[in-house]
């Protein structure tokens, strides 16, 4: 993957790789919503997307067909595409900030912590409604992040296995206290494990509608701040005689990537490996210069959670698994094999 780089040569966005993923983002919203067992055609469905701007033009779809696509399968390929954005954007920041390329949401444990916020307000604050749960989901991210950084500097400073070793550690503390609520709240337990195990069913647009407000600001923070991540790479203290916050910039960014996990995380469940797979497989792409890593990460992220979730629902159907198994199955190996190529990282 090369020497992590210093942030001062004069990089540009890979325009041609941007434009690639959003031709396959295009490709697996048009899958996502056509495929399924409503035997809808991708002519059809591009023909009421495109009518839907045409005052006056007929549908020639019945009003079954059209609840279909409005009302469920657009909805859930929208919310695929925000949920897998915000985690691609959410690993590669932490990557960049943490100069660590196995540093993951997930690994670093603030999924965890944003679970167990979640779950307290699924189990102990019944009919809060979904707006409160990105804000309890952020709470219990950022104690996690923020244990994890401080546990992983007193066990060597921030080097990958410490960072692991810690997320582990915190992962497995706040998953600990999750078992005990769901203990003593058993009627919750169905809906809190179907929400761990990470779905994207939505009821219409309500769930993205929740979560848009948190990509826009995060997106665009995480965005803006993609040029002060490279020059992070080169160290703190060279950072700093430039005349830049090394602090602020990784105070914003960790704040911000949290933030955009933790809305993932509240609105779809545990989504596990987007954050480390895509953005290391868009490494290899492009290169290391965050410029063109953090707004191609998202776009990629975005159409391989839509596939992921197609995939989820159509394997075993007319059963639906978890899209956080399919995930899974493709990120438990990959995530193997970037730790052995990643040695270097670790020692």
């Amino acid at each position: 993957m090369g020497e992590p780089a210093t942030g001062l040569e004069p990089v540009r966005l890979r325009w041609g790789w941007l434009a690639t993923m959003l031709a396959v983002l295009l490709g697996a919203v048009l899958a996502g919503i056509t495929v399924g067992p409503a035997g809808i055609g991708p002519g059809q469905v591009i023909g009421e997307l495109l009518g839907a701007g045409l005052a006056g033009r007929p549908s020639t779809l019945s009003s079954i067909q059209q609840a279909i696509i409005w009302e469920i399968r657009l909805p859930r390929v929208a919310l695929g595409g925000l949920v897998g954005g915000l985690l691609s954007l959410a690993g590669a920041s932490y990557q960049g900030v943490f100069r660590n390329p196995l540093a993951d949401p997930y690994l670093l444990g603030v999924a965890a912590g944003g679970g167990l916020g979640a779950t307290v307000v699924i189990a102990l604050v019944p009919g809060a409604g979904s707006s409160l749960l990105p804000l309890a989901a952020f709470v219990g991210a950022s104690v996690a992040v923020a244990l994890t950084y401080a546990v992983g500097r007193s066990m060597g400073g921030r080097s990958a296995v410490s960072l692991i070793l810690a997320g582990v550690a915190v992962a497995a503390f706040f998953t600990a206290v999750q078992t005990y609520i769901l203990q003593r709240n058993a009627d919750t337990i169905r809906q809190v494990y179907s929400w761990i195990l990470g779905l994207l069913a939505t009821t219409g647009w309500r769930e993205v509608l929740v979560l848009v407000p948190y990509a826009v600001v995060c997106g665009a923070g995480l965005v803006l701040h993609r040029r002060l991540l490279d020059v992070m790479s080169v160290g703190d203290e060279e950072v700093d005689s430039l005349g830049i916050s090394a602090l602020r910039v990784r105070t914003t960014v960790v704040v911000l990537a949290t933030l955009a996990t933790a809305a993932a995380v509240a609105v779809s469940g545990l989504i596990g490996f987007v954050g480390i797979v895509i953005p290391h497989t868009i490494r290899l792409l492009v290169g290391v210069s965050y410029r063109s890593l953090i707004p191609i990460s998202a776009v990629a992220g975005a159409a391989f959670l839509i596939l992921a979730d197609l995939a989820a629902r159509t394997v075993a159907s007319p059963a639906e698994l978890p899209i956080g198994v399919i995930t899974a199955f493709v990120g438990a190996p990959f995530f193997m094999v970037v730790l052995r190529t990643s040695r270097r990282y670790v020692a």
